[in-house]
């Protein structure tokens, strides 16, 4: 595989450092709540995805057990999870989001949405698609390179 050219590289961090400071990960909360970024982002896949423990949910965050369960504990005591019993392993307790959280979850949406939506409104209509292709295939690519350098560090191991 060749290896991209040290400019292109250079622009794409120099854009990705943009697009996280202009959506507000640099803050010490994020989408309008009072909540860290990975606060959010659990809200939001939890909402997405359903049901889910906090193994699951370190997994899909990439963040430490530990770091999953403070912010957990804090999201439930906030009100905005719940806590339930799996039927067949006492051991297994999936988290859901509340009535609270339901609203969290829209609001963030909402504010989400008027965000992407502004921006985009100020692109054609074949940038809109090429920044939606653009970003689907850079994600897949990062993934597909984290997965990567996991399974090297496992076979070394």
């Amino acid at each position: 595989m060749p290896v991209a050219e040290l400019p292109l590289i250079d622009d794409i961090r120099a854009a990705s450092r943009q697009m996280v400071r202009e959506l507000g990960f640099m803050e010490q909360t994020l989408a309008a709540t009072d909540y860290p970024p990975s606060a959010v982002h659990t809200i939001l896949e939890i909402g997405t995805r359903g049901p889910m423990t906090s193994v699951q949910l370190a997994e899909i965050l990439h963040l430490e057990k530990s770091s999953v369960s403070r912010m957990v504990r804090k999201l439930l005591a906030c009100g905005e999870l719940k806590e339930t019993s799996d039927a067949a392993d006492a051991r297994v307790k999936p988290l859901s989001l509340t009535p609270k959280g339901r609203r969290t979850l829209a609001a963030l949406h909402e504010f989400g949405r008027r965000q992407v939506s502004v921006a985009l409104s100020r692109l054609t209509e074949t940038e809109r698609k090429s920044v939606r292709e653009g970003l689907v295939i850079y994600a897949e690519a990062l993934k597909a390179g984290r997965d990567a350098e996991a399974e090297l560090a496992e076979t070394v191991i």
